[in-house]
């Protein structure tokens, strides 16, 4: 993806309140499906990972679930996560 558009996309998230959340379970079936779902009808979805997993299992996990989701992962800051899936 260019850079241009990640930024605007990354720009367009910031007011984007999380609307995904990943427990202390991690990634589920269920949670991949509306993943999936949110992003056929918004295409920029912010996903929250809880407080108990570790920094760098939450890097992980956000890969993960990009992948499982066939969505770009545009950007991770602290707990929260940026999808985006063009059509």
């Amino acid at each position: 993806m260019e850079k241009k558009k990640t930024y605007r996309l990354r720009a367009d998230a910031m007011s984007l309140s999380p609307t995904v959340q990943v427990g202390k379970k991690g990634i589920t079936k269920t949670i991949v499906e509306e993943l999936r779902g949110q992003l056929k009808k918004m295409r920029l979805v912010k996903v929250k990972f809880s407080k108990s997993a570790i920094r760098s299992e939450r890097a992980e996990l956000a890969q993960q679930l990009a992948r499982s989701t066939d969505a770009e992962l545009i950007e991770t800051r602290g707990m929260t996560a940026v999808y985006f899936k063009g059509r």
